[in-house]
C-alpha cells in the first residue's frame, strides 16, 4: 500500500490527468490518450489511477459526464432524507455523525482571534498538502495548499488576525491521519469522540455550513436546496458565497454541493480537486 506522501505526490498527475478528461469529456477520451496527456505509459498510468481514485480511469470519465451528475442528484433524493447516518472515519467517510460544531460568540468574532493560540501544520493529503489549525476548542482552518505554503499560511492568518500562530505539526498530525484515513481501523470501531470545530462566521455562514453538515457521504445537492433548508430559498447568491468561504474542507463538506444541471461546479481550492474528492466518495459508496 502506498503512504500517504506518495498518493500525494500523484495527485499532481491525477490533477492533471482530472482536468484533461474534464475538458474533453464529450469526446470520452481512451486509456491511451489520457495517459499521453500526463506523460506516461498507459500501464503506469492505470494501475496508479486506480490506486489513487479507487475507480478506473474509464469509470471515472463515465462518473464526470453531467448524465451521472444528474443520476447522482437524483439518487441523493432518499440520501438527504436521512442526514445523520451511521458510518467509519475513512478517506471519504469520514462520517458527519463524529464532528461537533461549535461557533464564536459575536465579542469574540470581532476581537479576531485576540487571546487565542492556534496550533498549525502542513500534511500530506491523496489530495495534494493541506494546513491544519486548531485551538484548544476545535479545528478551525482546513485548507489545501494551491499556490504556495506561504500563501496557504498567509489565508489562515488573515482569517484569525489577532491569535498567537504556533506551527506544530506534532499537535496536527493525529487530525490529519484520522480525516484522511486511508483504511478503517482493523476491528472497524468508531472513533471514541467527535472531532470539534469551532467556526468564525456570520450568522447566515454557520447556518449554510451547518447545512452542508448534512450531507451524506456518497450523496449531493445543490444551491437552491441548501437556501431552502435554512429557511431563505431566494438567497442563493448568499449561500454560494457562504460555501465559498467554508474555513474548515472536507469536514464541513462544500465540496458536496454540485449545480441543478449537474456540473460539478467551482471550488475554493480547483474544481478538479473538488471532482477527485467526489470521486473517492463515489468509489468508497454511501457510509
Amino acid at each position: 500500500m502506498e503512504s500517504t506522501p506518495e498518493l500525494s505526490q500523484h495527485y499532481q498527475l491525477i490533477e492533471q490527468a482530472i482536468q484533461y478528461i474534464e475538458a474533453n469529456v464529450n469526446r470520452q477520451p481512451e486509456l491511451d490518450e489520457i495517459a499521453s496527456a500526463v506523460g506516461l505509459s498507459e500501464y503506469h498510468f492505470q494501475r496508479m489511477f486506480t490506486r489513487w481514485a479507487g475507480i478506473s480511469p474509464k469509470r471515472f470519465v463515465q462518473f464526470l459526464t453531467k448524465e451521472h451528475a444528474k443520476d447522482l442528484l437524483a439518487e441523493s433524493e432518499n440520501l438527504l432524507e436521512t442526514t445523520y447516518q451511521v458510518g467509519l472515519s475513512s478517506l471519504g467517510r469520514l462520517h458527519d455523525l463524529f464532528v461537533s460544531t461549535e461557533a464564536v460568540t459575536p465579542g469574540e468574532f470581532k476581537s479576531r482571534g485576540a487571546g487565542l493560540t492556534i496550533h498549525y501544520g502542513l500534511h500530506h493529503t491523496p489530495f495534494g498538502k493541506c494546513l491544519i489549525a486548531k485551538t484548544e476548542r476545535g479545528i478551525c482552518h482546513l485548507g489545501f495548499v494551491q499556490t504556495s505554503e506561504r500563501n496557504a499560511i498567509d489565508d489562515l492568518v488573515s482569517d484569525w488576525k489577532q491569535a498567537k500562530m504556533i506551527e506544530d505539526y506534532k499537535t496536527t498530525a493525529p487530525l490529519a491521519a484520522r480525516i484522511f484515513l486511508v483504511q478503517p481501523p482493523a476491528d472497524n470501531r468508531q472513533p471514541d469522540s467527535p472531532l470539534k470545530l469551532y467556526l468564525r462566521g456570520t450568522n447566515f455562514q454557520i447556518k449554510v455550513w451547518e447545512a452542508l453538515l448534512n450531507i451524506p457521504s456518497g450523496a449531493v445537492t445543490t444551491y437552491e436546496k441548501i437556501a431552502a433548508q435554512i429557511g431563505s430559498p431566494h438567497a442563493l447568491r448568499a449561500v454560494g458565497t457562504a460555501v465559498g468561504h467554508n474555513p474548515i474542507a472536507m469536514l464541513i463538506p462544500c465540496h458536496r454541493v454540485i449545480r441543478k444541471n449537474g456540473d460539478f461546479g467551482k471550488y475554493r481550492y480547483g474544481a478538479a480537486r473538488k471532482i477527485a474528492i467526489l470521486a473517492h466518495e463515489f468509489s468508497a459508496g454511501p457510509a
